[in-house]
């Protein structure tokens, strides 16, 4: 027995749901939210062992696993999205944390990949990301999109890696592109951000600057170009979203 749940949120994610369930299988207790896929994943979740339940509104990234987290029953919590993966190492470390009780929490290395290449450079590792903690001492921030753990007390270390397959082919990065530069500006609107088409434009060339360059993307080879102009784009596509919902009339729904 690890004291250990593992929460994780789902939508269509039937080629990436097997794997990231077996990473986890340590586990005493997995729960899968679902906002309705319409393709396999439900049924995979339930096949192997997974307490799966199915929501009928999307809330948004950081209300959704809140919603997952109140259905834990663990002392101890580990959150991972469906394109992640639990390491055998990484899962060495996590039951010695919990067996430590030195920490409320515990952030960990995570190493992505960009169309089959785990990235070293380009500001995407160490990406240190709070995954492991005590139910009853943190929670998710109500961010639509980039949601972070908030925990009452200290955090911890880890120093495995939780692998990422993020964007498997340059398809999947531009689903993903559209999807997240949407919930970024509505999130930034409702904030009362604002953008222009200048401003958009600026923030994207920059944004190609600090990935490649600042952060040594082109250490990533080939690849790192493409990374770099990927979210150069995300930038720029986030910023004009935002600057035409700045163009709305007031009172029309985001």
């Amino acid at each position: 027995m690890t004291g250990l749940s593992s929460i994780i949120i789902t939508l269509n994610e039937e080629a990436n749901i097997a794997e990231c369930l077996a990473s986890v299988a340590f586990c005493d207790e997995i729960i899968v939210v679902d906002s309705g896929s319409t393709d396999a994943t439900v049924s995979i979740a339930q096949a192997a062992g997974a307490k799966v339940v199915v929501a009928a509104d999307w809330p948004g990234f950081g209300a959704q696993k809140n919603r997952a987290l109140s259905h834990a029953v663990q002392p101890w919590v580990l959150s991972i999205d469906a394109d992640e993966r639990v390491t055998p190492q990484l899962r060495e470390e996590i039951v010695k944390a919990i067996d430590s009780n030195r920490f409320e929490a515990w952030d960990m290395p995570r190493k992505s990949s960009f169309c089959g290449q785990y990235m070293a450079h380009s500001g995407w590792y160490p990406d240190r990301v709070t995954r492991l903690f005590r139910r009853d001492r943190a929670k998710f921030s109500d961010d639509l999109v980039h949601e972070r753990v908030v925990v009452d007390g200290s955090v911890g270390r880890l120093s495995s890696d939780l692998l990422h397959t993020t964007y498997p082919d340059l398809e999947t990065m531009l689903v993903k592109l559209d999807r997240y530069s949407t919930a970024s500006a509505q999130a930034m609107y409702l904030r009362g951000e604002r953008s222009s088409v200048f401003g958009a434009l600026v923030r994207a060339k920059w944004a190609f600057i600090r990935t490649y360059l600042l952060r040594l993307g082109f250490l990533d080879g080939r690849l790192g170009f493409v990374l770099a102009v990927s979210v150069s784009e995300t930038t720029y596509y986030k910023y004009m979203k935002l600057w035409l919902l700045g163009r709305r009339k007031p009172g029309s729904r985001v």
